[in-house]
């Protein structure tokens, strides 16, 4: 588990947003609601709710800088 400051990556930054699998999903509206992770996967639903409140990114370092 990643605690502290995740080093960014511009190539899956990059990827994740102009991926097949995203455009298919965004264009046919085939999405699941906020909040059901935890009925699709329960295990990778918790991992992710600690991962993502145990870690941050430089650039939610810069958002609070210059708010």
């Amino acid at each position: 588990m990643k605690f502290g400051l995740r080093t960014p990556s511009l190539k899956k930054m990059i990827s994740s947003r102009t991926s097949v699998k995203r455009l298919v999903r965004h264009n046919l509206g085939v999405k699941v609601p906020r909040g059901y992770g935890w009925i699709t996967n329960p295990k990778k639903a918790a991992y992710n709710r600690v991962y993502n409140r145990t870690s941050f990114s430089i650039f939610d370092l810069l958002k609070k800088l210059f708010k």
